[in-house]
């Protein structure tokens, strides 16, 4: 589970400029996997993820914020004191001009998402509006043979669902995990909350699995049925299988009830955070979904459990989380899990995309290229303009993960560009979406 990750563009620009400094000794070398090192990222994971190459990692792990109306809080005297997040969410925490930027590649998405303004709330439509922001960007960053586990509860695992089956296509959806288990319920009307979901995806039909890598015990009793059948009758075969392959195990059911809760973790492993999983869940979804050598990502790291997990099990790894705790935390761990404290580097700033041409925005050719597909117009506020009177500028911003590539840029007015500033061009177009509601206010008044 991450913390809380950042309300509003705005506050991106409010870290602490010593702790940016200091962090951003590292060189940023890019995302490419011949140079690759391990890396904790603390930003919002959306710019780190716009600015990560395509078709780059081999399984994503991720154990968002489900939007419970809770607040978390670590113990004092935990490794994780003094980390909170509030899993709470209004329209202050998702800009609602992320609409617009979905309607353009999942038109469907947005009807979904204001529908369930209406039908639940409009909390969880801001909390599926940041979601689904970010699973674009992961599917995007996915290898073709790579898979998603998303974990959540039953507070939104049937919205996420359809948000996935939109961005991944409904036939690359493969599982939907029930991990079940027990502890102490103050509930009195309802039946105990003992389960989350973990929704499992692939990107296409050719992805990894590897079946024989979590097998678990059968039953004494499947074991007992298949011993009496061979005293019986030397060589039968008990629904297909010699005796000896039953020995060796079978593939965990969709449901997981052999792995217990968070609260149930082993003292060494706990860190204090009220939300973390157990290094066994881990492992059982990246050995299933991974190869040695394999890079794993986690976009909402927390407590570093998913960077642990594939440490000790000979994989590569990014985690990103907007809490400057987590390198702490991270340290520690890694160091008590495998002695290895330091395997890793720590950057605040976005990586920049190598597998896209980086281009000059002033060169003649790109400039007249732009402005023949946007056909002469301002891309903001849709004005036609002479191409000397248009400038160029970045949809995503550098410091939010874009990069100087052609797909990235676009041509605005002086009065847009002037508007838009640092931010991105969401941020644009719901200025001028509320200037132009203001606009009809006044006319409506005016008559």
């Amino acid at each position: 589970m991450s913390l809380r990750a950042l309300a509003s563009w705005e506050k991106y620009f409010c870290f602490d400029t010593a702790y940016n400094l200091l962090s951003n000794n590292f060189v940023n070398c890019g995302m490419n996997e011949t140079n690759f090192k391990n890396k904790l990222y603390t930003n919002d994971n959306l710019f780190i993820l716009n600015g990560m190459n395509s078709n780059f990692v081999d399984l994503i792990y991720l154990d968002p914020p489900f939007n419970s109306k809770r607040t978390y809080s670590a113990p004092v005297g935990s490794k994780a004191a003094g980390t909170s997040f509030k899993d709470m969410w209004t329209w202050d925490d998702v800009n609602e001009a992320y609409l617009e930027k979905l309607a353009e590649d999942y038109p469907a998405l947005e009807d979904f998402i204001n529908t369930v303004s209406i039908v639940h709330s409009s909390a969880m439509s801001a909390y599926l509006t940041y979601m689904t922001q970010r699973i674009i960007q992961m599917h995007r960053v996915l290898k073709d043979t790579g898979s998603l586990y998303l974990h959540c509860d039953q507070t939104a695992s049937h919205y996420l669902k359809i948000v996935l089956d939109n961005i991944f296509g409904k036939n690359n959806f493969r599982n939907e995990i029930v991990w079940c288990y027990t502890g102490p319920s103050g509930a009195k009307k309802n039946f105990p909350a003992k389960h989350d979901v973990i929704l499992r995806y692939s990107k296409t039909e050719d992805y990894v699995f590897n079946p024989s890598d979590i097998l678990i015990p059968y039953s004494d009793a499947t074991l007992g049925r298949r011993e009496y059948a061979e005293t019986k009758q030397k060589g039968i075969k008990f629904k297909g299988k010699e005796y000896t392959e039953y020995l060796k195990g079978k593939i965990p059911p969709d449901w997981w009830c052999d792995i217990p809760s968070g609260g149930q973790i082993s003292r060494k492993e706990r860190t204090g955070y009220r939300t973390q999983k157990p290094l066994k869940l881990l492992n059982r979804i990246i050995e299933a979904s991974t190869n040695e050598g394999d890079i794993v990502l986690d976009p909402f790291c927390g407590c570093a459990t998913t960077c642990v997990a594939a440490e000790q099990l000979g994989r590569k790894w990014i985690g990103i989380d907007i809490e400057k705790q987590a390198v702490g935390l991270l340290m520690e761990r890694l160091g008590d899990a495998s002695g290895v404290f330091d395997n890793f580097i720590n950057e605040t700033i976005p990586p920049k995309r190598s597998d896209v041409t980086i281009v000059e925005p002033t060169k003649k050719e790109v400039r007249e290229r732009l402005y023949k597909e946007q056909e002469r117009i301002c891309n903001g506020c849709g004005n036609e303009y002479l191409l000397k009177d248009l400038t160029t500028d970045h949809i995503v911003p550098v410091v939010m993960g874009g990069g100087s590539y052609y797909e990235n840029y676009q041509l605005l007015c002086a009065n847009c560009n002037s508007i838009k500033s640092k931010y991105p061009m969401e941020y644009l177009r719901m200025k001028i979406n509320a200037r132009k509601s203001k606009m009809l206010t006044k006319i409506v008044f005016g008559r």
